[in-house]
């Protein structure tokens, strides 16, 4: 019997490795949003620390610090500002590519589902050639027999 052979397989494995590739991209960019998105935490969980520890302070040492803090506070708040704007940025790439890996995927199944089709097709038509050889082979067969009869 012939072997199956799909003439879009290549396509059908190049588009296997993209997807893969993308699903890479997005695990990566996944990885560094859950980062910036801790970092970004980690910064605010900060400010939110010293300005419990300042009101709990004598107010004579706590003018010294508030006036530290609030010096430190602009510079925080500008790095809080970026890190967000990183955020929606990494959050709007990760959309990006979660829609371009269900683009590929989809794209595979329905190459996958072809060669599936196709395959069926194949053996379908193997089938029916064995089954017409098989006959061929009976009916030379019998008229072997038909015919060695009548010479006897």
């Amino acid at each position: 019997m012939k072997r199956f052979v799909w003439r879009l397989q290549r396509v059908l494995d190049i588009r296997k490795k993209e997807e893969q590739k993308a699903r890479a991209e997005l695990l990566e960019l996944t990885e560094r949003l859950v980062e910036t998105r801790g970092e970004l935490l980690a910064r605010r969980k900060m400010l939110e620390d010293i300005i419990d520890g300042l009101t709990g302070e004598n107010p004579k040492k706590r003018l010294g610090k508030q006036e530290f803090f609030l010096k430190f506070s602009a510079a925080s708040d500008e790095q809080i500002k970026k890190l967000e704007d990183k955020v929606k940025e990494l959050e709007l790439q990760q959309r990006d590519k979660i829609a371009e890996v269900i683009k590929l995927r989809r794209f595979k199944e329905c190459l996958e589902k072809f060669r599936t089709e196709a395959k069926m097709r194949f053996i379908k038509e193997q089938e029916k050639l064995e089954q017409k050889q098989l006959d061929e082979g009976s009916i030379v067969s019998f008229v072997r027999k038909t015919q060695s009869k009548v010479r006897i």
